[in-house]
């Protein structure tokens, strides 16, 4: 059986992590994916994704991402049963995460990038409309390419 969801998306708020009682690492948290397509004359919809992980991958999702980050997971979806308040049989999904990934830009998920980080992101594109023929040199023709 296959059983593999990939997503790329934003935590909704930061990850907390926590211990469960055999003392692994654990970690809860939602994020925004939003979808690829729109009705004509409708915004973009966003669907919210329960996910948890466990043992180093929870401890370096939550090290390093926080509300609003960039994230793009790889895990297994898992439906759990159970009874609400009235007593009526519910199912809630969820994404377990195999492996984490950045996805976005460096100050994404740094919490805020230095001042050097900043200057680079905000310098502006090279213009190559001031060079000069100087700037370029002839190739020989070379007529024995092997393709």
């Amino acid at each position: 059986m296959l059983n593999c969801v990939v997503l790329m998306g934003n935590l909704v708020a930061d990850p907390e992590l926590k211990t469960t009682q055999s003392g692994l690492s654990l970690t809860s948290f939602r994020i925004a994916v939003g979808r690829d397509f729109a009705k004509a004359g409708e915004e973009r919809k966003t669907d919210f994704i329960n996910v948890k992980a466990f043992g180093k991958t929870a401890e370096f999702i939550e090290r390093y991402f926080h509300k609003g980050s960039s994230i793009a997971i790889q895990g297994s979806l898992q439906a759990n049963n159970y009874d609400d308040k009235d007593g009526n049989k519910r199912t809630y999904y969820e994404v377990v995460v195999d492996r984490a990934n950045f996805c976005g830009s460096k100050s994404d998920n740094t919490g805020g990038g230095s001042r050097i980080d900043e200057a680079v992101a905000n310098a502006p594109a090279p213009s190559y409309a001031t060079g000069n023929a100087g700037d370029f040199e002839t190739l020989p023709n070379d007529d024995d390419l092997p393709f």
